[in-house]
């Protein structure tokens, strides 16, 4: 299955996704804030990310254009719960392979993950 890296602030949104994403056979790593998301990103590139867009330190849309920049074949999917609907637009626009509204629910995680890992 896929290297799966969450990025998220929220401690239970991380928690969350983990147990659904290694319920189905995924290993999954995790960052509370984009500039460690960062560091684990150039260390050992994930074949997925999934990345919150309001953070500290360093938010979602600076950390999918440092990384499209830096590995422009990188899958990306942006989430958000707080900030509207032109962020997550925007986040498409910039390169992330899909979107993901918070709340979610299970299966909308299995799919989008499905989605996106299947895109060259």
């Amino acid at each position: 299955m896929a290297d799966i890296l969450i990025i998220d602030d929220d401690d239970a949104i991380r928690a969350i996704l983990r147990r659904v994403l290694e319920a189905v056979g995924h290993s999954v790593r995790e960052a509370a804030d984009g500039k460690t998301g960062l560091r684990h990103f150039a260390d050992h590139p994930a074949d997925l990310v999934l990345s919150d867009i309001l953070m500290p330190d360093m938010d979602g849309i600076e950390f999918l254009t440092t990384v499209r920049r830096r590995s422009p074949g990188a899958r990306i999917v942006a989430m958000s719960g707080g900030a509207g609907e032109g962020i997550l637009e925007a986040a498409s626009a910039l390169g992330a392979v899909a979107v993901m509204r918070k709340p979610f629910r299970m299966d909308e995680i299995k799919a989008t993950v499905e989605g996106a890992l299947s895109q060259p």
